[in-house]
């Protein structure tokens, strides 16, 4: 599989978050994992898909020092509601704010993944629409305090408690929605075996 066609590569991961370090793992790829800290800075006038576009561009472009064997892969997920974009929150107040004004609406899930080779740079990206139901105060105020989600966009995780019983639709990747769209990375990937 990918795995074999890939050997000759070194794939790097640049990314602290747990469960996008699961996803390569369950999708049985051999990587290695480097951070650099990078201020998540855009212009302005960006919207939708080119600000998550943009981050995961910038978060490679940190590396300047890849070898003719590495695929670096960097990635940016953000939630746009409203025609705006919803990061983490800055604090516990913030994301319940940020819940309640997701309550009983469909919002967008953006996720941007770049992938860098010494000659080349790929940007790919999913969209993923969730509606959640109405949420009482009560639902929002538990799941913050209980859950702490405040180093998820949009502040909240698909995969906890919330997801199981706010999200009444979703259109797209539910994988998107957790922060990797783990079909584009295996045709990317594959595609980049090849090359």
């Amino acid at each position: 599989m990918l795995k074999d066609t890939l050997k000759s590569k070194n794939i790097i991961l640049a990314s602290g978050s747990p469960r996008r370090q699961k996803f390569f793992k369950d999708l049985d790829l051999n990587f290695t994992i480097q951070l650099k800290e990078v201020e998540e800075i855009y212009p302005n006038h960006l919207k939708a898909e080119e600000i998550s576009d943009y981050l995961a561009k910038l978060k490679a472009n940190a590396f300047t020092d890849l070898h003719p064997k590495d695929i670096l892969i960097t990635s940016d997920t953000i939630v746009w509601h409203n025609n705006k974009a919803l990061g983490k929150p800055k604090n516990l107040e913030d994301a319940s704010k940020m819940i309640n004004s997701l309550s009983g609406d469909t919002h967008e899930v953006i996720t941007s993944v770049c992938f860098k080779t010494i000659n080349q740079t790929i940007v790919v990206h999913q969209t993923t629409k969730v509606t959640f139901k109405e949420l009482s105060a009560e639902e929002i105020e538990y799941y913050v305090q209980t859950y702490k989600p405040l180093d998820k966009a949009g502040a909240y995780g698909i995969q906890e408690w919330i997801g199981f019983i706010g999200i009444s639709n979703i259109e797209g990747s539910h994988f998107n929605v957790m922060g990797l769209p783990t079909h584009l990375v295996y045709e990317t990937l594959t595609v980049l075996a090849k090359s």
